[in-house]
C-alpha cells in the first residue's frame, strides 16, 4: 500500500474517543446510504453495510474478509446482524485495530497489517472493502501515470484471495471535477496533505479499467448526495461536541501544517461538504464477481 504506517496514523490515530464524538455510534468513517426507512446517520450506515453485504452475497456460513476494516463497524455488522460465523478483517491503523479487537466479536479474527503483506490461509467466499482503496495511490504516482496499474494490482490480489465466481462488495470515494477557486483548492490540498497524507481518491474510469481483467462489474451505483449528507452530519456533531473536544485537549494539538486539530478538522469537513455539493467528489458502490 502506498500510504505508510506513519501516514495512516496521521489520518486515523488522533484519538478513538475524538472520532467517537462525531461519527455514528458504531464508528463508520465512510459514506452512509440514506433513504425513507433509514433517515438517521446510524440507520444509514447500517443500510450501507447491508447493501455491500448483499452485493457480496454474504451468508451465515460464508468466510468473509473486510479489507480495510477500520474500527470494526462493518465486521460487527457481519458478525452480529448477518450472523456470519467466520469474519476476517485487516487494517493498517493500530488505533483502529485496538478498537476493533476491544469489541470482542464472536467468530471475528483481525490483523493489523498492510494488505500487500497479508497472506490468507484459505480462499474467501466473499470480500468487502469500504474506502480503503483511497490509500493505494499517491498524488505523485498519479502524476507519473501509475494509478491504473496500482489499482489493477489491488484488484488482481483480491481475485487471488476469493473463490472463482465469488462476489465483492466494494465502495470508494471518487475524484470528479477540479474546483476553480484558490481557497477551495487549498482546502482540498489540506485534506490530501494534512488529514490523509499519502493518499488520493481514484476516478471512476480508473476503477472500471483496473478491475476489468479479474472482475465483472454486475452493478455500479454512485452516491454523491448521500456522502454530502454524511459529512454534513459529521460536521454538525463535531461542532456540537466542541466543548468536550477542547476540554480533552485533542483540539489544541498541532498538526503537520502548524495548525490545530480542531481548525484542520473543521476546515476539512467543511471542504468535504462543498466538494460533494459541487461535484468535486463523489462515491461509488460496486458489485463485482470474480471472472473464471
Amino acid at each position: 500500500m502506498t500510504s505508510t504506517l506513519e501516514e495512516i496514523q496521521v489520518g486515523y490515530d488522533v484519538s478513538n474517543e475524538f472520532f467517537r464524538l462525531w461519527l455514528d455510534e458504531k464508528m463508520h468513517y465512510s459514506c452512509a446510504i440514506f433513504d425513507e426507512d433509514n433517515p438517521t446517520l446510524e440507520l444509514a450506515q447500517r443500510n450501507k453495510c447491508r447493501i455491500l453485504a448483499d452485493f457480496a452475497e454474504v451468508a451465515p456460513d460464508s468466510l468473509v474478509l473486510d479489507v480495510g476494516c477500520g474500527w470494526g463497524a462493518n465486521v460487527e455488522y457481519l458478525a452480529r446482524e448477518r450472523m456470519v460465523k467466520r469474519v476476517h478483517g485487516i487494517t493498517l491503523s493500530p488505533a483502529q485495530y485496538d478498537e476493533a479487537v476491544s469489541r470482542r466479536l464472536p467468530g471475528v479474527q483481525l490483523w493489523c497489517t498492510d494488505y500487500s503483506k497479508f497472506t490468507p490461509s484459505e480462499r474467501y467466499d466473499a470480500l468487502v472493502s469500504i474506502e480503503m482503496v483511497d490509500h493505494l495511490v499517491s498524488p505523485q504516482q498519479q502524476r507519473e501515470g501509475h494509478a491504473v496499474a496500482i489499482y489493477r494490482d489491488y484488484f488482481n490480489c483480491m481475485a487471488q484471495w476469493i473463490k472463482p465466481g465469488g462476489y465483492f462488495g466494494f465502495q470508494a470515494i471518487l475524484r470528479d471535477r477540479v474546483p476553480r477557486g484558490r481557497a477551495d483548492l487549498e482546502d482540498l490540498q489540506l485534506t490530501a496533505n494534512v488529514i490523509f497524507p499519502g493518499g488520493l481518491n481514484p476516478r471512476l474510469e480508473q476503477l472500471v479499467a483496473a478491475s476489468a481483467p479479474a472482475w465483472e462489474i454486475l452493478e455500479l451505483v454512485t452516491s454523491r448526495e448521500n456522502y454530502g449528507r454524511t459529512v454534513a452530519e459529521w460536521l454538525r456533531r463535531m461542532r456540537a461536541n466542541q466543548a468536550t473536544i477542547m476540554e480533552k485537549g485533542w483540539a489544541q494539538r498541532l498538526m503537520s501544517n502548524g495548525d490545530t486539530v480542531w481548525n484542520n478538522y473543521e476546515r476539512y469537513l467543511s471542504a468535504c461538504v462543498r466538494a460533494f455539493d459541487n461535484h468535486w467528489s463523489s462515491c461509488v458502490l460496486m458489485r463485482l464477481r470474480r471472472k473464471p
